[in-house]
Order: C-alpha cells, then structure tokens, then sequence
C-alpha cells in the first residue's frame, strides 16, 4: 500500500474514533466532583506519526489541515488548527531529541513502537500531546485566573490521551521492521 493512501486512511480513522467516539463520551472523575468534564484527544496521533522524512513545510500543512478539519466537526473557531501548528513545528525537535541518529538516515520510516519501542514512543507522544493540550486548553480557557483549572484539564487529558493513543498505536503498529534503538 502506498504510504499516501496508508497516512490517508490512517487520518479518516482517527478522525472517526475522535468524532464518532470520544466526543460522545465526555469524561469526568466521578469521585471527586471538583475536577472538570473533559474529552481525551487521538486525531493529533496522525500528526506524530507521519514519516521521518516528511518536510516542516508540509507537516505544517498537514498539521493545520487536520486541525481545521478537527474545528469544523467540534466548532471551536480555530483553536485545534492553532494547537496543530504548533505540534508541528516542535515534532522535528522533539525527533531529533529523541532519535539516536540524525534524522535525514531514516528515510520514509514512521515513528511507531514497534520502531522505537515503548519508552522513547511514549516520551515523544507524551511531549507532542503535551505541547498540543496546553496550547488548546490555554486558548480556551483563556484566563490567568484559572490556572490550576488549566493544569487539571491538560494532565488528566495527557494521561487518558496517552491511553488512548497507546491502544491506537498498539493495535495498528505493522511498518517497517527497522528499529531505532537496540534491545
């Protein structure tokens, strides 16, 4: 299969699982009240695992185009293109961070597990999630006022984010058999 039509189909089910599942089902921390609904978030999944070798110009591309998709189905005005963008453009650093060797050596491999292993998908998913629900929940929210709100939302977001995504890469990790790092 082409990596297009793979990276395609790839988008069109994370939109789905996000649309059709995870906005159905806002989820709160029944025992203690004081915590915030909230909505785990997948779809910047797609982002992350573009290929290696893909250009900044066209991540930036692809990450406001998925984000813009993302605001036209959740009605958020723009915000999840913004926090797209700047997924984007940290995803090389946090790659070049991560990676062992620089990034022109890996020519069209994704950032999977089944490439990297656990630890190191987790971190750079975990950094990039990070990156992306601080922005979106800061503009939000958008108040100084409500800063400890903020943090609350984004961690148990990261943290059910994560579990989700973890499922996700899980279940669909079949690439190239090329591993990062040694066992």
């Amino acid at each position: 299969m082409s990596i297009y039509l793979r990276n395609f189909l790839r988008l069109l089910i994370m939109v789905l699982i996000q649309t059709m599942i995870l906005y159905k089902i806002p989820l709160t921390w029944w025992t203690n009240p004081g915590i915030p609904a909230y909505t785990p978030y997948i779809y910047m999944l797609f982002i992350a695992l573009l290929p290696i070798s893909t250009k900044t110009t066209y991540v930036l591309i692809i990450s406001f185009l998925t984000g813009l998709m993302m605001d036209a189905f959740s009605d958020t005005g723009g915000i999840h293109a913004i926090a797209c963008l700047f997924l984007g453009v940290s995803r090389r650093t946090i790659l070049e961070f991560i990676l062992p060797k620089p990034l022109m050596e890996y020519k069209s491999a994704s950032p999977t597990i089944r490439e990297m292993q656990m630890t190191p998908f987790l971190i750079y998913i975990g950094l990039l999630f990070l990156i992306h629900l601080t922005v979106y929940y800061a503009i939000e929210i958008w108040s100084f006022k409500a800063v400890f709100y903020i943090l609350i939302k984004i961690f148990i977001s990261l943290i059910t984010s994560l579990i989700f995504a973890l499922i996700y890469a899980l279940l669909f990790s079949k690439s190239i058999n090329t591993r990062y790092f040694e066992s």
